[in-house]
């Protein structure tokens, strides 16, 4: 039986897997289909502490495990079909073969919600992106695009309006679903034009790959149109990534794991932690992700050491 077995590898998973392996509790952590999480799709990390001129988000991921392996975790690359309580401790499945544990540390994350496209996925960190306090200050001085109509999408439009030229926020709806004061803040701002009534029907490309404009429909009139710009950014709203957990765990109407305390990564059930973007729908950042997994590792090591 393993002491900790940790449910993906963004900078909550690895921060987790530090932790625990300087604790001496050689925590396996399980991978899943996209190793390193959301960082392995953005080209250059600009906020993350301790990298002035910035890093690559997959590097970064990288020296994670480097790290994380050198104090004694484990990899497998293995998909997590479902957690279950057993005895004292949990049986995580991937698939057919079963592993046990006595704590189980979850950083599955959240995938953000995109327009399913042709050729989204390719233009992911080359001009798409679902994160303004990530990537706006890469677009100083060019139009940009948000695509939405909530309160996500309004803070979005409203931070970009410190870097870009212009902030196209565009909505299928004739009103905001925002509250007022958000909305009111977005009308009010002259570097934000709000396109109404409006849906995206392709993303068009520059020789080099790289977004340049949008083309546009207009639900009402049907007219087609089309937005020069520089990069989308997408604020539809995130689906965290714990369907495998099957109702283990309480979560909230957004499907979010809901940490029990507030502020701390326990969850209803004794020995499984949340930790990272699968339990944050309000930051959604790699150092708030990595700090959640320094938590939740604490956590694990003290729930253990109590039961010894």
């Amino acid at each position: 039986m393993e002491e900790v077995i940790i449910i993906g590898t963004g900078c909550a998973g690895w921060a987790a897997a530090i932790y625990t392996g300087r604790a001496n509790l050689a925590p396996l952590v399980l991978a899943g289909e996209q190793p390193g999480g959301q960082l392995t799709t953005t080209t250059e990390v600009e906020n993350y502490p301790g990298f002035p001129e910035g890093v690559m988000g997959p590097e970064l991921m990288m020296k994670m495990q480097e790290q994380a392996t050198k104090f004694g975790a484990r990899v497998e690359y293995k998909m997590v079909s479902a957690v279950e309580p057993a005895g004292e401790g949990f049986k995580v499945r991937c698939g057919d073969e079963v592993l046990e544990a006595k704590t189980v540390i979850v950083a599955t994350g959240a995938a953000p919600r995109h327009l399913g496209l042709e050729g989204e996925e390719k233009l992911i960190g080359h001009g798409l992106t679902s994160c303004a306090t990530c990537d706006g200050a890469f677009y100083r001085d060019v139009p940009v695009a948000v695509i939405g109509g909530g309160d996500s999408a309004c803070e979005e439009a409203s931070f970009l309006t410190r870097f870009a030229s212009k902030v196209y926020l565009v909505h299928r709806r004739d009103e905001l679903r925002a509250s007022k004061i958000m909305a009111d803040r977005v009308l009010a701002n002259d570097k934000i034009e709000l396109v109404w009534d409006t849906g995206i029907t392709a993303y068009l490309t520059d020789d080099e790959g790289e977004m340049r404009a949008v083309a546009t429909e207009n639900f009402k009139t049907g007219e087609a149109g089309e937005i020069e710009l520089k990069c989308v950014f997408v604020a539809i709203g995130h689906t965290p990534n714990a369907k495998f957990l099957d109702g283990l765990v309480d979560t909230d109407d957004g499907g979010y794991i809901v940490q029990q305390p507030a502020g701390t990564p326990r969850t209803n059930v004794p020995g499984l932690f949340a930790a990272g973007d699968v339990a944050d729908h309000v930051y959604r950042q790699a150092i708030t992700a990595a700090g959640d997994g320094c938590r939740a590792a604490l956590e694990a090591e003290r729930y253990l050491a109590e039961r010894e």
